[in-house]
């Protein structure tokens, strides 16, 4: 090998490696700030846990006693450590997308950068706006309809059905409520910035329309309780925000054409 192709070589290894070095500081960066919102979290899992609750206990307030319970030994713990890692998953992110903003964004042109820093400021706002309308609006008209199939065994005389709730079963319905409505709020963010990279048209979303819509309420079925509020509660606000994105989509097209004058 030349002495000049050597010269090449090396020059090649150098920016891989400082890019090697660069990416392990920013994964250090994200697992640190992962590692101190998590011990916050779970120092505050109890005050958490009760925020969550709060929709079930102002929904069971005429019946002063209830409860929920666990049955296995370890497993008020491990839910105090789910409900923390739960927390710290959402509190975490704007960290880590920052993290992996500032490792790419020195290789993108600026016009690239003003396209999708948008998208990197408008995804935790989204999540926030779906995870805040499954807790303020879904959680405090759903929890009282499932209460209503109690039976207290009076009229007919037989045993009463009553709810005895676990905290880890209450645990996992909630997060997967609030982590559905939040991913489900992301989709103008994916539908646009497809859009904008020209994987889809505003033509071909309005064209796929009515097989978006039954798939977004297969979805939305699948995703929450059996009962026809939630799921409408999720599958209608999904398909105003597909409608939004045909707008967005639509929008980047315009631009995109007097950007090349066509």
């Amino acid at each position: 090998m030349s002495t000049a192709e050597e010269d090449e070589l090396d020059g090649t290894r150098a920016p891989l490696i400082e890019h090697l070095i660069e990416l392990r500081r920013r994964l250090l960066y994200s697992v640190l700030g992962f590692i101190v919102i998590f011990g916050v979290c779970l120092y505050f899992a109890q005050d958490i846990y009760a925020f969550l609750v709060q929709p079930l206990s102002d929904a069971m307030k005429e019946h002063p006693g209830r409860r929920l319970i666990f049955t296995g030994l370890t497993e008020a713990m491990f839910t105090q450590i789910k409900v923390a890692f739960f927390a710290t998953a959402m509190l975490s992110f704007p960290i880590v997308a920052t993290q992996v903003w500032l490792f790419v964004a020195p290789g993108l042109y600026r016009s690239e950068k003003q396209a999708f820093l948008p998208f990197l400021v408008a995804t935790p706002i989204l999540f926030a706006v779906g995870a805040a309308m499954a807790y303020y609006v879904v959680f405090p008209i759903a929890w009282p309809f499932f209460l209503s199939f109690e039976s207290m065994g009076m009229d007919t005389g037989g045993l009463p059905i009553q709810f005895e709730g676990k905290v880890n079963e209450y645990l996992d319905i909630v997060m997967k409520l609030i982590f559905a409505f939040g991913v489900m709020f992301l989709v103008p963010v994916g539908l646009t910035l497809m859009g904008r990279v020209g994987l889809i048209s505003s033509d071909w979303l309005k064209d796929k329309r009515r097989y978006a819509i039954v798939l977004i309420f297969i979805v939305a079925a699948v995703l929450t309780p059996p009962d026809p509020f939630t799921q409408s509660a999720l599958a209608i606000p999904i398909c105003l925000l597909y409608e939004i994105s045909i707008w967005l989509v639509r929008l980047a097209e315009k631009r995109r054409e007097a950007a090349t004058g066509e």
